[in-house]
């Protein structure tokens, strides 16, 4: 895992192609911007795994028919 101390406005940059930018700091939290290209999808860590049970889910049914 990389840990970084960025600042309001300061950026990341994930590949070539995905930025992480510091939006706002309000005590505890962090408001972070994503940009990236249309294929890339960026969710949630909690939507991610919604999304691959629910994957998982659909792949079992389609084998069971």
């Amino acid at each position: 895992m990389l840990v970084l101390n960025r600042k309001k406005g300061e950026r990341v940059v994930i590949g070539n192609s995905v930025f992480v930018t510091v939006l706002e700091v309000r005590g505890d939290r962090v408001k972070l911007g994503f940009e990236g290209p249309g294929e890339v999808p960026i969710h949630r860590e909690e939507l991610a795994s919604r999304l691959a049970a629910e994957e998982e889910k659909a792949d079992c049914i389609s084998y069971a028919g």
